[in-house]
């Protein structure tokens, strides 16, 4: 605390003198400064103190040196402890630099002071030491010129450290060797004059010196263990190299060191320096990465590029010593690639620096096409671009980028116009898959070389690879800077060529690119359409301002794609131009946007209004009216990341709101202010976040679904954040402004903003009762962050009883819920509150301290729980279970700072740890109780079992305790029962969840004592025998939980109960992991040969299936590591060994073996190919192609190469399966062909996968053709087929083999799937093989016997569409047309189902290409062939969609189902059949407008009878789920378009039949089919009614909508989405022709124009008022709250509401004012009022005296004692809410009906009175928070009212 000092006494020096003041403040603001913790808090204080400065600095010239002396010692003083933030030093230096103008030899002598006591004689500089030298000699003048004058003493006082350093090892988190060589690096750098005749003159070297560089050198050569100080020592030395006087000095002494790894013991020399080498103990190779990295790192360029002398020829270091040791490495070191590749692009820079002076020294070119030097570098780049390792692409495509700089300059200098290196690249780059990422890279780099028409031309498939690219997340960034180079090369060009204008160049780019943005903003993939917005839509927009144009007309359609287009388009082109008007058309359409069913659209809609360049920009009137409107709608969404993305989008408008509002306070009007217009948007902005602020809260009724709640939560948290003064230091971003002040005084004046207001505090107190962590956790933190630092007392002491009940609840989530509570009580009490809190007396001593208080009170709390368990762990478990108490304990201990600080002081140490030795002693002894208990064993002596209890074990011990917990006449009563009792689950669950808690606990405990956090000279709070308690407790819960993993390493058990080796192989991944990462990892070593030595090791001859064996347990121990996250690439190095333990271990006998075997291979699978694989066997990885897999393991090919061999080798006995192969081929088919050439690593696979073909095992030969094609490069595609094609027998005769032939056509099959996928191939380069396939057509026909291979011969030919000649073409389908016509053999033939398949599938696809009306007859001929399989391949090719391009099939094929609907129908021959008949019809009719006049025609005279069925099989029988949602949905289409006057009765029963079905006790599948029903025929039902004046139709119409209303509030969202298409076909006029291109609405919204509708269209009907009447269900109000008051125990299970989504009090909110309008319009004498009148003698007394007893319960001065209970209670407040609705119902009938309803039985009261009761019981009712506080006008919990513009 030198600079406090220092401080305190330049405040008592200045306190006379007439600057004083200033002088304290800026002292204010340095205390300041070394007091914060955050860096922004830092970087403010100094800035204050340096504008004082310069004040000060006028002040100080006119006083003496003695006067201006202690202002800038302290200053001096608060720099010295700055050190360790370079900015902030450099602010201090700017400070003592102005303080001492004209007083520079004052400030010179107090920095030599100041720096004097850092190297006194004979001492080690300590870590800050050396950081104050570095930082000296780094920023300050002054501090050079100290250490130049003090260079020796400096020198030795390193050489000091260094040694003591290396000596004593100090802990591997240390930054003490690190911070010694950067020392040594600054001093070389900073005085390289004053260090280099120490080095390179013989009179004056230093002996000091001598001893530094030979510490240097044990550095690197590893006698530091640390990565990253070897690699500083290696820049430190390159640094004392450039000190030489002479280059070739210099490049001599570098040889010298580069001679040292071979040279051994002896003697270096360096310059006139002389060290001894220093012995490598275990060479690791990294000192020549050291040596190289720090060479190319700060090198000159003088000694790199001079001519080095007794080298044969012009040799230099840059081209011919360290480029062969940077191949070298990248070979080498596979542990270190990011710093290799880093050396290898350090040395393509250096050369580029270098060309010239090299270019003088040769004389010729250096990367001539014919060099060496140019081939290896290529090849080096190649080999590794696609090296998995983090950072390493970058270094590639750098290196890329310089090696074509290099080149193109080389190519300039020597006027070479051939540069046929571009070429070759290109080439390469086009015949690499598209799904490598390595491609984009080198293309980027030629682009700009070469030319963007001449790329496009050799690679016309690049923009829709792009377009790939774009939905696969790691490939984005790449492609989407292909796309900024190509375009602004094509803009470069353009400009260059034609002079254009801006318009010309949006044509040019519309022209090329426009397709591809189009698709990919219209995609329906959310991450293809936000990539593209993201990542290349502003950016061309930026780039090119004129292409909008284009743009908005491409996407000015109505439909969803179009919309969601335009809304990215529009919300890019703000973000670009800053403001966007709203108006007219772009409003309405917005709107739209807004309300659309596709939540991508609402989100990008949202992001548009909230969004803006400029953070002070005000929202507008418009976008203010339009949240407003939005929100609300929006609340209970049930997808995660849409409540997310809509918290941060409101989070930017209220920050635009805030510093828009503060702008104004300020009187600086922000940008986009309106003249005249300042003080409106200050207050409509005050009062859109009061009105967020209502709306929040209100969303926080335990009333509320979790989604809305959710929500909710989320926007309050971004109001408290984003609107309140509270400081969070933790945060780097996001603080509130300095003057937030200013702007909550304004908003509280107009008496706004109470966010911590009584009604606020209290519903987030419910929040705290939920069932669900998130909810429960978010309303803590909002509760602790946010809101005064204490509860009111009445509150805590209500809360404090609240969780004591709650922790002893057996259900997990109340027990959850209570320790929330215990911790929020915690953080949110002070003294007073703890005094008053009934607390234990022991914790009662410890007040002062309110973590040690509580923790001392949850103690005792869980003693006692113990002791009850102890006598009888049934009623324990029932009603004092033990996991409340010890969560809450770990809660408080470990999730309140507060609690963290306090068990630092050293005042309370010994409480601490008197409490943390008592905690453990009582979990041990619980953990073994809890075990013993369930072996049947009690007491502390139950861990001596020497195994694990067995299932049945478990069950009989827990039948005991039950026993014993209950009489045996009540025993015998409940009979015994299959099925678990409560009691067996109340043990079971205290049993397991106080078992998770306890390791919770302890190793929490663990992690936050055991950190080197605590104060020097302490005792630690868990001393050895505390520690070795909580292991025995780890131990006993690995051992005695079913956990035998760790005794399974040592051999066999008695008992085998493990399952993947249990709990062991996480905590061996723990324990390894600790490791540091910058070391060598021995242990990991150590740990990864051990287990593999034990896994070889092999079985015993007796070994026993049901036991456990030592090699499994090792087998899943190596697949954990494998797959641990916190080992990373580390593991890599041992992936040959592990291989090939996996494949040997497919061939054990053991299947324990085999199948940790088979989770070992795909762990590593995993980890070897980089990406996350896909689910689908044999699926390709994104991105690596098997040259680069190679490549970067070579042993392990040659693993995988041995082993296929193995597998192909011919076997005496015949062929058999070889265990490992398919591993080895599904492995090969994850990853991607390579690029071709001579030596390809990946041509000694193809021969035996060739030969695999033969494999008699189907399995094996599908397989092998899968892992044939990343073998062949695609150049060599071509020439393979053709072989294989030739390979195929001319006639019947030349047959030797069917699998053969089988074999070759699948492998013909993958490589053309592959080839056309890429677009690699096109038809005139696949003619010679379409040739040799026309001379094999045999093989199609009945000529060969076996189906299986003629269809995959067709499955050949399908693949080749474009390539045969007319007459063969006209010859397959003769073929198939023959084979199909013909009657099917009297005897099954095996293979013939998919042959009959495969040629159907062929004709419909010919069909769809072609669109031919013979081929489409044809194939709609085929639904009428009498082959079930035949007409099966048909069906599930349409219900596929693989017709969806040709419309003409669909159409043909829609009326070929639609003739034989009643044929089918009628047969029923089979429910598959049926099914998929009738959902090929139902896709093929999706689209209302595809059916047309001909389809009606095909139904005449069998609509009636069709329908009849259908409308039976619903209603009748018993089909089975599936066929009953397709039958349902078919009935509602014929009824759709076929619809007459006359079929009332029909409609009618199809009307029963859906409300059967859209019951919430049914299954969500019918559910679903009455929600498509609804949308398919009930809007047309509801337009007729309304057209048509048909009276019956009515009430059809009215119950349909009431379904909808159901509907809509549906669990599940894929029915609300089809019960909302339904709403929103009715939101067009309904008695108007329904328009095509209807936009889907959300659901809440489709709810509103529901209602709405009734509303406008059937308010006149009795039966409205009745239907909505249904939606307010009557609950018992009184029964609610007698079991709120009762205090029976909680039972363990509680019965789930039929549907969690409802909201009952939300909905009757909204159907209030609907009900009350009806009542409004309804004529006197209506049969409404009439319908009203029977409704309030019914209710009306009900709902009085109901009103009468809330007020009697809730009318106290204070809440009940359960009335903190009844805050959290769901049906309560429900209850509450629909009694509110139905009372102000009540008054308004009373009001409307007047004296016709004063005759009331019942209703002893008038409608004033009623008022008047109404309004007190809300008031009481709002005061205890049960309902939340009403709003005047449109209250904010209310969904707003539609926009009215979609």
């Amino acid at each position: 605390m030198g600079a406090e000092r220092e401080a305190e006494a330049c405040a008592a020096f200045y306190g006379a003198l007439g600057i004083a003041p200033t002088v304290l403040s800026c002292l204010r603001c340095l205390r300041q400064f070394a007091g914060s913790t955050a860096k922004r808090c830092k970087e403010k204080h100094l800035e204050e103190a340096l504008l004082l400065t310069q004040v000060l600095s006028e002040g100080l010239q006119v006083l003496g040196e003695a006067e201006a002396r202690p202002l800038l010692r302290c200053v001096l003083a608060f720099q010295m402890e700055a050190t360790s933030s370079s900015s902030c030093f450099q602010k201090l230096e700017q400070m003592v630099t102005q303080l001492a103008v004209g007083k520079e030899a004052l400030l010179a002598q107090e920095v030599d002071t100041l720096l004097a006591g850092l190297a006194l004689q004979g001492e080690v500089l300590s870590p800050g030491d050396l950081q104050s030298v570095c930082m000296f000699l780094e920023e300050s003048s002054l501090g050079r010129q100290h250490w130049r004058q003090n260079l020796a003493l400096l020198l030795q006082r390193l050489v000091t450290t260094l040694r003591w350093v290396l000596q004593s090892q100090p802990a591997p988190g240390t930054t003490w060797g690190y911070l010694g060589i950067k020392a040594c690096l600054q001093l070389f750098q900073a005085l390289p004059k004053d260090v280099a005749p120490l080095v390179w003159s013989a009179m004056e070297k230093s002996e000091t010196l001598q001893s530094l560089l030979g510490l240097l050198l044990e550095v690197a050569w590893g006698k530091a263990l640390n990565k990253d100080t070897r690699l500083l020592a290696g820049t430190a030395l390159s640094m004392l190299v450039n000190t030489a006087p002479q280059p070739q000095r210099g490049a001599s002494a570098v040889l010298t060191l580069f001679q040292l790894p071979n040279q051994g013991t002896g003697e270096l020399k360096f310059g006139h320096l002389a060290v001894e080498v220093p012995p490598v103990l275990e060479p690791d190779g990294l000192e020549k990465l050291v040596l190289n990295r720090g060479l190319l790192t700060c090198c000159k360029t003088d000694i790199l590029s001079c001519q080095l002398e007794d080298f044969p020829n012009k040799a230099c270091l840059l081209l011919d010593v360290v480029f062969p040791a940077v191949c070298a490495l990248t070979k080498e070191q596979k542990n270190c690639h990011y710093y290799c590749f880093q050396a290898c692009a350090l040395w393509l820079q250096r050369l580029r620096e270098s060309l010239p002076a090299i270019w003088h020294l040769m004389g010729t070119r250096i990367l001539a096409q014919d060099t060496q030097l140019l081939q290896k570098v290529t090849q080096l780049l190649w080999d590794n671009a696609e090296t998995p390792v983090e950072g390493v692409s970058e270094f590639i495509h750098s290196s890329f980028q310089l090696l074509l700089k290099i080149y193109h300059l080389e190519c300039q200098h020597f006027q070479d116009q051939e540069r046929s290196l571009y070429q070759q690249i290109l080439q390469r780059v086009v015949s690499m898959p598209w799904q490598i990422k390595a491609r984009y890279v080198p293309l980027c780099a030629i682009i700009p070389y070469m030319g963007s028409q001449q790329v496009l031309d050799a690679y016309p498939e690049l923009p829709q690879h792009l377009l790939s690219c774009l939905s696969t997340n790691h490939l984005c960034p790449a492609a989407a800077e292909v796309y900024k180079v190509l375009v602004m090369q094509q803009c470069s060009e353009w400009q260059d060529g034609q002079q254009g204008t801006e318009a010309a160049l949006a044509e040019h780019w519309a022209l090329c690119w426009l397709p591809l943005l189009s698709q990919a903003l219209r995609s329906p993939l959310p991450i293809l359409q936000s990539n593209a917005a993201n990542h290349l839509l502003a950016w061309t927009l930026r780039q090119l301002p004129a292409t909008q144009v284009p743009l908005f007309n491409h996407f000015g359609g109505q439909d969803t794609a179009s919309l969601r287009a335009w809304v990215l388009l529009l919300k890019a082109q703000k973000s670009v131009a800053g403001a966007l008007p709203l108006r007219d058309k772009a409003l309405e359409r917005l709107c739209c946007c807004l309300g659309a069913r596709e939540e991508g659209i609402r989100l990008a809609a949202l992001g548009l209004l909230c969004c803006s360049p400029s953070t002070n920009q005000p929202l507008s009137s418009t976008e203010m009216q339009l949240l407003r409107e939005f929100l609300p709608l929006n609340l209970n969404c049930d997808s995660s990341s849409f409540r997310q993305l809509l918290q941060a989008a409101v989070r930017k408008a209220l920050v635009r709101l805030r510093d828009s509002s503060l702008a104004q306070l300020r009187g600086k009007a922000p940008r986009g202010t309106e003249l005249g217009q300042g003080a409106g948007q200050l207050a409509q902005a005050v009062g859109f976040v009061e009105w967020l602020l209502q709306l929040s809260i209100t969303s926080l009724s335990p009333g509320s679904n979790y989604q809305r709640k959710k929500t909710a939560l989320l926007l309050l948290a971004a109001v408290l954040e984003t609107c309140t003064d509270t400081w969070s230091p933790d945060r780097k971003k996001g603080q509130p402004p300095r003057t937030m002040a200013t702007l909550l005084s304004y908003a509280r004046q107009s008496g706004c903003w109470d966010f911590f207001s009584q009604p606020n505090l209290l519903a987030l107190l419910s929040c705290l009762q939920d069932s669900t962590n998130e909810i429960r956790d978010l309303a803590s933190e909002l509760l602790v962050h946010y809101f005064p630092a204490t509860f009111p007392q009445p509150i805590a002491l209500a809360l404090f009883q609240l969780a004591q009940n709650a922790l002893s609840s057996p259900r997990v989530q109340e027990a959850e819920a209570g320790a929330v509570l215990m911790k929020t009580i915690l953080q949110k009490s002070d003294s007073s509150t703890m005094k008053s809190l009934a607390l234990e007396a022991e914790a009662a001593l410890t007040l002062p301290n309110r973590g040690l208080c509580f923790a001392q009170h949850l103690l005792h709390v869980l003693q006692a729980q113990y002791t009850v368990a102890h006598q009888d762990l049934l009623r324990a478990a029932a009603t004092a279970p033990m996991h409340g108490a010890i969560a809450a304990l770990r809660r408080c201990l470990l999730q309140v700072p507060e609690v963290a600080v306090s068990m630092q002081a050293a005042e309370l140490a010994q409480s601490w740890q008197e409490l943390l030795t008592r905690l453990m002693t009582t979990v041990r002894d619980i953990t073994s109780f809890l075990l013993g208990a369930l072996q049947s064993q009690q007491g502390l002596g139950a861990s001596e079992q020497a195994a694990a209890p067995s299932f049945a074990e478990m069950g009989n011990a827990i039948g005991s305790l039950i026993m014993l917990g209950k009489d045996q006449k009540q025993e015998e009563e409940e009979g015994d029962s299959v099925l678990l009792s409560e009691e067996h689950s109340l043990i079971l669950t205290c049993c397991w969840v106080t078992v998770k808690e306890i390791g919770l606990l302890l190793g929490g405990l663990a992690e936050l004592l055991l950190a080197p956090a605590l104060p020097a000279n302490s005792d630690p709070l868990l001393p050895l025998p505390t520690l070795q308690v909580a292991s025995r407790v780890f131990q006993e819960i690995l051992l005695r939980c079913r956990h035998w993993g760790l005794e399974a390493l040592s051999g066999p058990r008695s008992s085998s109960i493990t399952r993947r080796a249990a709990g062991f192989p996480m905590l061996f991944l723990c324990i390894v992991s600790g490791e540091a990462p910058a070391q060598a990892r021995p242990l990991l070593t150590c740990c990864i040969q051990t287990l593999l030595a034990l896994a070889t090791t092999a079985l015993p001859q007796d070994w026993d299936q049901t036991l456990d064996l030592p090699q499994v347990c090792a087998l899943h121990v190596l697949q954990t590591l494998v797959r641990g996250a916190g080992l990373g690439s580390a593991v890599l190095c041992h992936a040959t060994p592990m291989m090939a333990l996996a494949l040997r271990g497919l061939g054990s006998p053991c299947w324990a073996m085999r199948n940790a075997a088979i989770q070992l291979f795909s762990a590593l699978t995993s980890r070897l190919l980089g990406q996350p694989r896909s689910h689908g066997e044999g699926c390709p990885a994104e991105g690596l192609s098997l040259h680069a897999f190679l490549g970067q393991h070579p042993k392990l090919g040659t693993v995988l190469l041995g082993e296929l061999g193995e597998a192909t080798r011919p076997m005496p006995g015949g062929p058999r399966l070889h265990p490992a192969l398919h591993a080895i081929l599904t492995l090969l088919a994850q990853l991607h062909p390579g690029a071709d050439g001579p030596s390809s690593p990946s041509a000694p696979f193809l021969g035996p996968l060739l030969g695999l073909a033969e494999s008699p095992i189907y399995a094996v030969r599908a397989m092998a053709a899968k892992a044939l094609v990343p073998v062949v490069p695609p150049p060599r595609r071509r020439g393979l087929l053709l072989q294989l094609a030739e390979q195929l027998p001319m006639a019947p005769g030349w047959i030797h083999s069917h699998n053969a032939v089988h074999g070759h056509l699948l492998q013909m099959r993958a490589l053309l799937a592959s080839a056309t996928g890429t677009g690699g191939l096109s038809a005139e380069v696949l003619r010679p093989v379409a040739l040799q396939l026309e001379a094999r057509g045999w093989l199609l026909t009945p000529a060969q016997r076996c189906p299986l291979v003629r269809a995959a011969f067709l499955q050949v030919l399908a693949l080749l569409p474009t390539s045969f000649s007319p007459g063969f073409a006209q010859h397959i389908c003769d073929t198939i047309s023959a084979e199909l016509c013909s009657l099917p053999p009297a005897e099954p033939q095996v293979g013939l189902a998919v042959l009959h398949q495969t040629m159907a599938h062929f004709m419909c696809s010919s069909a769809a290409r072609l669109a031919d009306s013979e081929q489409i007859a044809a194939v709609c001929s085929l639904l009428q062939q009498p082959n079930p399989d035949v007409q099966l391949a048909v069906l599930s090719w349409v219900v596929a969609g693989e017709g969806e391009t040709c419309k003409e099939l669909e159409k043909a094929l829609g009326l070929t189902l639609l003739e034989s609907l009643r044929s089918v129908l009628r047969e029923r021959r089979d429910k598959e059949f049926l099914r998929l008949y009738l959902e090929a019809l139902l896709h093929l009719y999706r689209d209302p407008s595809s059916w047309s006049q001909e389809a009606s025609h095909k139904l005449q005279g069998s609509w009636a009878a069709c329908l009849e069925m259908l409308l039976h099989m619903v209603e009748a029988e018993c089909p089975g789920p599936d066929l009953l949602f397709q039958a349902l949905c078919a009935a509602s289409l014929l009824l759709a378009h076929t619809f007459w006057d006359e079929d009332g009765t029909v409609v009618e029963r199809w009307c029963a039949a859906l409300e059967e079905c859209s019951r919430s006790a049914s299954s969500e599948v019918l559910r679903l089919a009455a929600a498509r029903s609804l949308r398919t025929a009930g809007a047309a039902v509801v337009r007729r009614s309304l057209r048509a004046a048909r009276l019956a139709l009515v009430p059809m119409a009215l119950r349909l909508i009431n379904m909808a209303i159901h509907l809509l509030q549906d669990e599940e969202r894929e029915v609300r989405h089809e019960a909302s298409g339904f709403a929103s076909l009715l939101r067009q006029n309904p008695r108007e022709p329904l328009r095509d291109g209807c936009i889907f609405v959300q659901d809440n919204m489709g709810l509103q124009s529901l209602l709405q509708l009734l509303l406008g269209d059937f308010g006149e009907q009795p039966e409205t008022f009745n239907s909505l009447l249904e939606h307010l269900p009557i609950l018992d109000l009184r029964s609610i709250v007698e079991e709120l008051e009762a205090k029976r125990a909680a039972s363990l299970y509680k019965e789930d509401e039929p549907n969690v989504f409802a909201e009952p009090a939300v909905l009757a909110q909204q159907l209030l004012p609907i009900l009350v309008q009806l009542l409004e319009r309804a004529p006197a004498g209506s049969p409404l009022r009439a319908s009203a009148l029977h409704w309030l003698e019914a209710t009306g007394p009900g709902v009085l005296q109901e009103l009468r007893y809330c007020k009697d319960c809730w009318s106290q001065g204070t809440a009940p004692h359960w009335g903190m209970k009844a805050l959290g209670c769901a049906k309560l407040h429900t209850a509450m809410a629909i009694l509110l609705v139905r009372a102000q119902l009540v008054v308004q009938v009373l009001q409307v009906l007047g004296e016709g309803a004063t005759a009331v039985p019942g209703l002893d009261c008038g409608t004033q009175e009623l008022e008047q009761e109404l309004e007190l019981v809300q008031g009481l009712l709002v005061q205890h928070g049960l309902i939340p506080v009403p709003n005047q006008g449109n209250a904010p919990g209310e969904l707003g009212p539609p926009s009215g513009t979609a």
